[in-house]
């Protein structure tokens, strides 16, 4: 083991900046191997940087890091809301939600077709940071797209716009939205030929955007350091970093993130040459993808879980109005700790059932349109992120993570030989905010912790 005092040695200061806490690792990129850990509160209260410095402080204590780089993710503040105005519903619109969802982003509201005066108002209402303008297939029909930038320019939309739609309207469109104001920023088509997604330069853009106009927007702290140093939205640096596992020996994986307020799911697939024929989605097929699940969640979203689960008919009888109103409670004081076995138990139950819908809604398809059900049964890790698991003892990790991959009833082919693990270091967001800078490094942090058990 490398010694932590050792001022030869190169680290980086990793941390995610939550709704609730702050997580900070110090990695020795030398050896990919973590130097130090901690968790602190968000002080959303006052200003997140106070949060921030105090996990760093612990995390390096007796670490020489110097003037070591920090690499800051951030979902504070609600994280990065999205819009989605498409061409139609079941290809563009459903092509922008996606990669919306692949970029870090909740997507709170998706339009489609010709944007109407009631339209524009549902848009306005769902409050978004960013707008994702899509429409047509390159060469293809331009009107929609046309007509939707004439309507927001005409409305006097300020929000930042991210345009990924048609390339021969593409100049012609950014300029009727520039030319009334609108900050406009331009990616290539998110769906450049019918069943074929793109999902790369729109997320670059959204991810551009979240960096120069939200994340100093959320007045989560004072002057622009805090602004500074984030790098990604903390949905976008997990989903890197469970790419850069799977390109490091992890195969097809699943990410079950069991958070306060959603559950995320993130999937990364091996292309199937299936997929490419006739058959194929038409709003092409995503094979490294994310879905957010913004009813279910151990805290704010308690309830939503119980609503969901007996929807889908988990509920044991006799169990629902005791969870119901144990769900409240979470719902009333998010931060709610369990004080005993009873407490813990309930939570215990809430992230099953949380666990189990939101993977039956990433494995069956997309929440609009045309349904693109996801092939699990070739994944071989599923990785339980999220408190609830991290704090938990290996009786109850292994209660949530087997009940994923023992759901035979839930309308989709469970893994057939899968191992489960739980990112207890939250190496996760680490290592994909390393990826880009020092990909060596990060891939050795993630193999070293969450393949070598």
């Amino acid at each position: 083991m490398a010694n932590p005092a050792d001022p030869a040695t190169a680290y980086a200061v990793c941390a995610d900046v939550g709704s609730t806490f702050t997580k900070v690792a110090v990695v020795d990129l030398a050896r990919g191997r973590l130097a130090g850990t901690a968790a602190e509160r968000t002080t959303v209260g006052t200003d997140v940087l106070h949060g921030l410095d105090a996990a760093v402080a612990r995390a390096s204590a007796g670490v020489a890091v110097g003037d070591a780089p920090w690499y800051v993710c951030s979902s504070a503040g609600g994280g990065l809301r999205l819009a989605v105005v498409g061409y139609e519903e079941l290809v563009t619109a459903q092509a922008g939600h996606r990669v919306g969802l692949s970029a870090g982003a909740r997507v709170v509201h998706v339009a489609a077709g010709r944007l109407t005066g009631p339209g524009l108002a549902a848009v306005r209402a769902s409050r978004p940071d960013v707008l994702l303008l899509v429409g047509g297939t390159d060469g293809g029909d331009a009107d929609v797209l046309r007509h939707n930038a004439g309507r927001l320019a005409a409305a006097r939309w300020r929000g930042p716009v991210v345009l990924a739609g048609n390339a021969d309207a593409r100049d012609e469109v950014a300029g009727m939205l520039t030319g009334r104001g609108v900050p406009v920023t331009v990616a290539g088509n998110v769906l450049p030929r019918i069943g074929v997604l793109a999902p790369g330069p729109a997320r670059a853009a959204i991810r551009e955007v979240f960096l120069r106009h939200v994340i100093g927007g959320k007045r989560l702290s004072r002057g622009r350091r805090f602004g500074a140093l984030v790098r990604a939205a903390t949905p976008d640096a997990v989903l890197t970093g469970v790419e850069t596992l799977a390109d490091a020996g992890g195969g097809d994986l699943v990410v079950v993130d069991v958070g306060g307020a959603t559950t995320d799911v993130y999937s990364v697939l091996t292309p199937d040459e299936r997929a490419t024929g006739p058959s194929r989605p038409a709003a092409g097929q995503l094979w490294r993808a994310r879905t957010v699940e913004g009813d279910l969640g151990m805290r704010w979203s308690a309830p939503g879980v119980v609503a969901a689960a007996a929807a889908e008919r988990l509920l044991v009888d006799g169990e629902r109005d005791a969870l119901v109103a144990a769900a409240a409670d979470r719902a009333a004081d998010p931060g709610f700790l369990p004080a005993d076995e009873r407490d813990r138990a309930v939570d215990r139950r809430l992230a099953v059932l949380a666990a189990i819908v939101a993977v039956r809604r990433h494995a069956r398809g997309g929440a609009i349109g045309e349904q693109a059900a996801r092939d699990l049964r070739d994944v071989r890790l599923l990785i339980g992120s999220g408190g609830v698991l991290r704090h938990a003892g290996p009786a109850d990790r292994a209660a949530v993570l087997s009940a994923v991959l023992t759901d035979h009833a839930g309308g989709w082919a469970v893994p057939r030989s899968a191992r489960a693990a739980v990112d207890d270091e939250y190496v996760l967001a680490a290592g994909g905010l390393l990826a880009a800078d020092h990909p060596t490094a990060a891939a050795a942090l993630l193999r070293h912790h969450l393949l070598a058990a």
